[in-house]
C-alpha cells in the first residue's frame, strides 16, 4: 500500500501561490503565471466547499476520515433530507455522520454528478493549463497512481477542502485521511489497523510524514522539485526503497 502526502506531492498549489515552484527553475518559469493559476484553483476550492460540501456548517468539526463517525449513522434515507433545517450542532454526531455520508457519495460520483457542463469545461481547461505549466506534474502523478494497487492519501489539511482538491485534480478514487488535528502518526496507525498484514511505503515532501514513517518503520520516498519529482518518479525508485526496508 502506498501512502501519499497530498499537498506539494500529488497536488501543487501552495508552491504555485507563493512562487516557490517557479523559483526552483531559476528563471525558466514565469512566477506570476503560477501565482495566477494558484489563485484560480483557490477560488474554485472555496466555492465548492461552501456550495456543495457543507463547509460553512462543519468547518469546525474536522474528522480524520469520512467514516470516522460511521457508528453514529443509522442508515436513514437522505434523498429528501433537509440539511439546512435539521438543527445541526456539534453535539449531534448522527447529523454530522449524515453529512459525511452525503459527501462520501458525492465524492465517489465525481464533479459531473453536481456541476454543469460549462463549469466542467472551465475546470478541464484550468487543469490542462496547470499541467502544461508544471511539465505534466498532475497527469504524471495520476497515471502513476492508476498503475498501483492501493493508494491512500494523508493530508495535513482539513478533510473537506482536501476532498474537494482531490475532486478538482482528478484524484477522487483515493481514500483520504486528515491529520489536521490528530497528526500523521495517528493516521498511519489507523491505516495499519484498517489494512493488517501488508507492506507500506510513504511518499511525501514534509518532515511530519518522514518522522511518522520512521516511527512505523516504513520506507519513505521524499518528493522534491529534483530529483524525485513527477514525471520523474519511477517504479524502479520505489522498488529500491522497498528493498532497503523489506
Amino acid at each position: 500500500i502506498y501512502i501519499w502526502d497530498m499537498d506539494e506531492t500529488l497536488i501543487l498549489l501552495k508552491s504555485l501561490l507563493n512562487g516557490t515552484y517557479a523559483e526552483a527553475f531559476n528563471g525558466l518559469k514565469n512566477i506570476q503565471e503560477g501565482v495566477e493559476i494558484g489563485k484560480m484553483w483557490e477560488k474554485h476550492i472555496l466555492a465548492l466547499c461552501d456550495d456543495h460540501f457543507f463547509y460553512e456548517q462543519i468547518e469546525n468539526y474536522n474528522k480524520p476520515s469520512l467514516d470516522a463517525l460511521s457508528q453514529y449513522d443509522d442508515g436513514r434515507n437522505l434523498s429528501d433530507y433537509d440539511f439546512n433545517q435539521d438543527g445541526f450542532d456539534d453535539s449531534n454526531n448522527r447529523k454530522l455522520a449524515y453529512r459525511h455520508r452525503f459527501i462520501a457519495h458525492r465524492y465517489k460520483q465525481g464533479l459531473h454528478s453536481f456541476l454543469n457542463q460549462e463549469m466542467i469545461k472551465d475546470l478541464d481547461e484550468l487543469y490542462d493549463m496547470t499541467d502544461k505549466y508544471t511539465d505534466r506534474w498532475l497527469s504524471s502523478a495520476r497515471i502513476f497512481l492508476e498503475e498501483q494497487h492501493i493508494n491512500l492519501l494523508v493530508t495535513s489539511g482539513s478533510l473537506i477542502p482536501s476532498l474537494v482538491k482531490c475532486l478538482l485534480f482528478r484524484l477522487n478514487s483515493m481514500i483520504v485521511y486528515s491529520s489536521w488535528e490528530v497528526g500523521k502518526l495517528h493516521c498511519f496507525q489507523q491505516i495499519k489497523v484498517r489494512f493488517p498484514n501488508v507492506r507500506f511505503c510513504v511518499i511525501g515532501d514534509g518532515w511530519e510524514e518522514c518522522e511518522a514513517a520512521q516511527a512505523m518503520r516504513w520506507p519513505l520516498v521524499k518528493i522534491d522539485m529534483r530529483p524525485h519529482r513527477f514525471p520523474g518518479l519511477t517504479f524502479r525508485t520505489l522498488g529500491f526503497y522497498f528493498s532497503v526496508v523489506y
